[in-house]
């Protein structure tokens, strides 16, 4: 099992190295794209791929992970996922073009239309993507997966800024999401020699466990863009631009850098599941690596967040302050947690992430979700997140303490040296701030520049402090430090 941890270790590295990669790209097109299109642009946008979303839910099995779970998967398996994922996409896109009319008449937005018809077909063509790549993340090929998707990205990226400075409206984000898929599609095939083939023999092994991924994703959608939907029609796209931003930046350095390590550690986990001692490790060290990176990464983000929009965004965008600050801490209270997914589905019981998430979106957040949006508008959409995710937090780790036994004072021992570390880059923070007028420091940029390194020095030298207080266990502090060593 060692060697199974040394690699998931490494596909962790990797997949944590693209996402900084990904968002550092992201980060420079919500930028210029920002500059050079209004809020509105990216509402109507959100519009229509909220709606996308919404059909994708009725075809979203999540073959690929239920290909990584199974270790006996062969081709037949693959063979039928491909042709699930060609079929899904020719009816999602004909309902697409089919909904075109009505939704822009249900939204008043005639533009809605002719966007729907370029995603349908998007769609439609993005089906036939190569289900071999899939092979890399299974067999722990995390270098190959890496550049599959930096690959994908770069060129998505390149189209993107190309038509933004071209076009200058709404189309640069259509057409530039097009031919990303389109040029995706085309890589999937280049990078790896599997070719499918059409076949439904495998359809009952896949649906077995994919049924639950399903309403999985189904929970997961309603979580993140039931709130789209709503500022669609009550607010407006103006409203949904704001939100939509903002979300993106809040979320840049917490679920969007966990994420990766989470697709790394999925097929780790399924090849440990039946050792619990390896498995009650590997999920101790995942967690240590993501508080971490992810605590005073989205705290950060939350202090900064008024230079951040001034500096990166521009006046226009400084509606959507408050929201990065309250979604940024969400952000890390979501992080801590996103490791259990990946547990109870290598484990073989994606019910238990199921009944979690039913309670948490429909019996927590959505109602929050409501009551807070009409009583203090955008802003109750966040706290409505933040709310629910703290309320769940504690029950999904009772859970795991108990599917796989693991000691509460098991995950305190990683997790107090990153918040007690936050706390005083908090603390540091609030007093640099104090003790340095705004007018000594006359550029916006320099000051933000300066706040930055000043909350990385701090929680960096607390943390090393903490952990040599500690005695220097092992943990992410020892991994990061091996990492850098090696440069």
């Amino acid at each position: 099992m060692e060697n199974i941890s040394n690699k998931m270790a490494k596909g962790a590295a990797w997949m944590v190295g693209f996402k900084m990669v990904e968002r550092g790209i992201g980060l420079v097109s919500t930028i210029v794209l920002a500059r050079l299109l209004e809020p509105g642009d990216f509402g109507l946008v959100a519009m229509a791929t909220a709606f996308l979303g919404l059909l994708a839910l009725l075809t979203s099995f999540s073959f690929d992970v239920a290909l990584i779970q199974k270790q006996d998967a062969d081709r037949h398996l693959y063979d039928t996922a491909w042709t699930f994922n060609v079929i899904f996409g020719l009816l999602l896109s004909l309902t697409l073009a089919i909904s075109a009319i009505p939704l822009a008449e249900f939204y008043n937005e005639a533009r809605l239309e002719k966007i729907l018809y370029v995603l349908a077909f998007s769609t439609f063509v993005g089906g036939f993507g190569n289900i071999g790549p899939v092979a890399f993340r299974k067999d722990l090929q995390f270098h190959k997966e890496f550049y599959f998707l930096l690959a994908k990205k770069l060129m998505g990226f390149t189209v993107c800024m190309v038509l933004a400075f071209t076009l200058r409206n709404y189309w640069a984000l259509v057409w530039g999401t097009f031919a990303g898929n389109m040029l995706a599609l085309l890589l999937s095939y280049k990078v790896h020699p599997y070719r499918p083939r059409f076949c439904l023999s495998g359809r009952k092994e896949l649906f077995g466990f994919s049924m639950w991924l399903f309403i999985n994703n189904t929970i997961f959608f309603s979580y993140h863009r039931t709130a789209d939907f709503i500022i669609s029609k009550v607010l407006g796209s103006h409203a949904l631009g704001v939100y939509t931003i903002a979300y993106e930046l809040s979320n840049l350095p917490t679920t969007e850098l966990v994420a990766p390590i989470n697709r790394a550690v999925l097929p780790g986990y399924s090849k440990m599941a039946n050792d619990p001692a390896a498995m009650r490790q590997g999920f101790l060290n995942v967690l240590s690596m993501i508080a971490l990176c992810a605590i005073p990464a989205g705290v950060g983000i939350a202090l900064v967040a008024d230079l951040m929009v001034t500096v990166v965004l521009g006046d226009k965008w400084r509606e959507a302050i408050p929201l990065i600050q309250m979604l940024a801490v969400s952000g890390v209270v979501v992080a801590l947690q996103t490791n259990t997914g990946s547990l109870y589905m290598a484990l073989g019981k994606p019910r238990y992430l199921t009944m979690l998430s039913l309670f948490h979106v429909f019996i927590l957040f959505i109602p929050l979700l409501i009551i807070l949006l009409n009583q203090n508008g955008l802003i109750g959409i966040a706290e409505a997140y933040l709310l629910s995710n703290l309320t769940i937090w504690p029950i999904n780790y009772f859970i795991v303490s108990r599917l796989i036994k693991l000691k509460w004072s098991a995950m305190l021992s990683v997790l107090w040296r990153p918040f007690l570390a936050c706390g005083l880059m908090v603390l540091s923070f609030l007093y640099a701030r104090e003790i340095i007028p705004a007018n000594m420091i006359h550029l916006d940029s320099i000051r933000l520049l300066f706040d930055v390194g000043f909350g990385a020095f701090t929680y960096i030298s607390s943390i090393l402090i903490f952990w040599s207080l500690s005695r220097f266990p092992d943990g992410a502090e020892r991994f990061v430090i091996r990492k850098l060593k090696l440069i």
